[in-house]
């Protein structure tokens, strides 16, 4: 198994192997983000693509992004999907630590559903806080200034 960054200029190259694996983790976005919004964010904007595959196939992929906040920087795990992911996830993870090493990134984050906190149980991931969604009011404020 190899993994590796995709860059930009070839995302779309193989996009078509990718985007398989990528809809499970669009769908569980929960209507935030379709498949191919991803692909928007990869070759639109400063997301960056990695890719898990053997001589067959793509196993798995990765879509990364700096987060900077205003005293550290991140690398925000964004969407993460692939099969066989035992066989793949070390070296993946790997990577992508010492990418966030040498963009003098504090550490690596990720926001994702509850199973994720099993994966990665061996890689001293320390759950900080989780993510809420509250249903907006069924009114507005209406005039404000009136």
């Amino acid at each position: 198994m190899k993994v590796s960054m995709v860059p930009r200029e070839h995302v779309t190259d193989i996009w078509d192997a990718v985007r398989p694996h990528l809809k499970k983790a669009a769908d569980y976005t929960y209507g935030r983000y379709e498949v191919d919004d991803i692909l928007d964010c990869i070759t639109d904007y400063d997301y960056t693509l990695w890719i898990a595959f053997d001589e067959e196939s793509i196993k798995g992929a990765v879509v990364t992004m700096m987060a900077q906040y205003p005293r550290k920087k991140y690398l925000d795990m964004v969407f993460t999907g692939g099969v066989e992911l035992e066989s793949w996830k070390a070296q993946m993870l790997d990577l992508l630590q010492k990418w966030a090493f040498d963009n003098e990134c504090s550490g690596i984050e990720s926001t994702g559903r509850p199973g994720w906190a099993k994966i990665f149980k061996t890689d001293g991931h320390k759950p900080l806080w989780n993510t809420y969604e509250l249903p907006v009011a069924n009114t507005g404020l209406g005039d404000i200034n009136g």
